[in-house]
């Protein structure tokens, strides 16, 4: 039986400069959990996906809430049931289909926000992994080189 994605969680952590920052729980069928948590980025380019903040008064503006409530809500539960270790197929559905925004440099994430996608992508690079029975960093250069 193939092993598919049970469930995604996500929530705000703090990074190592004190940001807010998005951390999602991956649990697969077979019930290995993994955890991935994306820093905030410290420079911002033009050609860079948008990062979603909250802007307000919470956290000078940086919270995450609106990033987290949308792996929650929109991109967890239309990845249950997929397979981990489709890690091309995953990471385009995310950013094509559920997000869909570009801008005049490609996709943009826009919508979703690029640290609530980035942080879904690498918990479920590692979800692939532990269903492979192989190391991260084996799972992305396997990755890497079929692209």
């Amino acid at each position: 039986m193939a092993v598919t994605i049970a469930s995604v969680k996500a929530r705000q952590i703090f990074d190592s400069r004190g940001n807010p920052t998005v951390e999602v729980d991956v649990e697969t069928s077979n019930g290995k959990k993994v955890r991935a948590a994306v820093p905030s980025g410290a420079s911002t380019g033009i050609y860079e996906a948008l990062e979603l903040r909250d802007g307000g008064s919470d956290y000078l503006g940086k919270g995450v809430s609106k990033a987290v409530a949308n792996v929650n809500t929109i991109i967890g539960p239309a990845l249950i049931g997929k397979d981990p270790t489709e890690q091309t197929a995953i990471d385009n559905f995310m950013v094509q289909q559920l997000d869909g925004t570009q801008n005049e440099w490609g996709w943009c994430k826009q919508t979703l926000g690029a640290n609530a996608i980035l942080a879904v992508s690498l918990a479920v690079c590692k979800a692939g992994a532990e269903v492979k029975n192989i190391s991260l960093i084996k799972n992305v250069v396997e990755f890497w080189v079929s692209c």
